[in-house]
């Protein structure tokens, strides 16, 4: 159960150029599995140990990104308050019908101050098999097709304004702020990482000039070695990487950043810390930057801060 009614990051759409190119790196290189396709030529994929129909959609585009990002909700009661509160706070909402995605419920759809598009939704179909749920092994054939991530994990969002993002997710969404970069000021935020679970985070926020960027989608490993192997795996099929194998300051989880062939950063993360709500978040100045992003290089790469799709 989620400490807020909201449960966990749920799904995020992402823009790609070539569908032909995206479904081989999806399916086969990042080892998602492929759940559906709709009537609007959108592919739809779940990683191995997640229990909802997808988490991940693709739809050919002009030009990379994401279109949205989504997060699970307890119950369509919670939906429909969130919903009432996200309005009183003066942010409008949109409602999608049910079916729009593939098995997916009605969706409470927000613009935030950054320009992404943020939405909540109850309901969403199963991916249970009685081989995941009666008596499970602890792996399985899909969890070693490819780098073969465990979930969607979070995403980082690029925008401006985004203390009144964190403003709003906290006194309307019912998250709180984990970790924090302050700028040369000492004041002025420069990053944000916000949790509705016990995880590091959840989502994150990087002051931006241009609205509605995307950073990075990051899936879930479940120990360093596995981030090791996906290196292996991404040389091995000739995938641009940003940066690592390495270690964040920020949240201490394990990394590797890379492009999927339209150019989307993605990551591969396994790690971090467990936090709660009433622990104060922590707090990276501008003179440790460097250390805060690559723990071990203890310095920025500029491509960190301005490559964004």
């Amino acid at each position: 159960m989620g400490m807020t009614g909201v449960l966990r990051p749920g799904h995020a759409a992402i823009r790609v150029l070539d569908m032909k190119e995206a479904t081989h790196f999806y399916g086969e290189v990042l080892g998602l599995i492929e759940v559906g396709r709709d009537s609007y030529g959108r592919v739809y994929y779940r990683a191995w140990d997640e229990r909802d129909h997808h988490s991940i959609v693709l739809r050919e585009a002009d030009s990379a990104g994401i279109d949205f990002f989504g997060f699970k909700v307890d119950s369509v009661a919670t939906l429909d308050r969130l919903e009432a509160e996200t309005q009183a706070y003066g942010l409008k909402t949109s409602r999608v019908p049910a079916g729009d995605l593939l098995q997916t419920g009605e969706r409470v759809r927000v613009e935030i101050v950054s320009g992404h598009t943020i939405e909540l939704y109850a309901e969403k179909g199963k991916a249970n098999s009685p081989q995941m749920v009666d008596n499970p092994p602890p792996w399985n054939s899909e969890s070693e097709r490819g780098i073969a991530p465990i979930r969607l994990d979070h995403a980082l969002l690029y925008g401006p304004d985004i203390e009144k993002v964190q403003d709003y997710f906290v006194k309307v969404l019912g998250f709180y702020l984990t970790e924090q970069i302050l700028m040369e000021d000492g004041k002025t935020q420069l990053a944000i990482w916000l949790a509705c679970s016990n995880k590091a985070h959840d989502i994150a926020f990087v002051r931006h000039h241009e609205p509605n960027k995307l950073h990075h989608v990051s899936f879930l490993l479940d120990t360093w070695e596995k981030v090791l192997r996906a290196a292996d795996i991404m040389s091995m099929n000739k995938i641009s990487i940003d940066m690592g194998p390495t270690r964040h300051g920020v949240t201490r989880g394990t990394t590797i950043y890379a492009f999927d062939p339209s150019g989307n950063r993605f990551e591969t993360f396994s790690g971090g810390y467990q936090t709660y709500p009433d622990w104060d978040p922590l707090t990276w100045t501008w003179d440790e930057v460097g250390a805060a992003v690559y723990y071990h290089d203890r310095a920025l790469n500029p491509a960190f801060l301005e490559v964004v799709t």
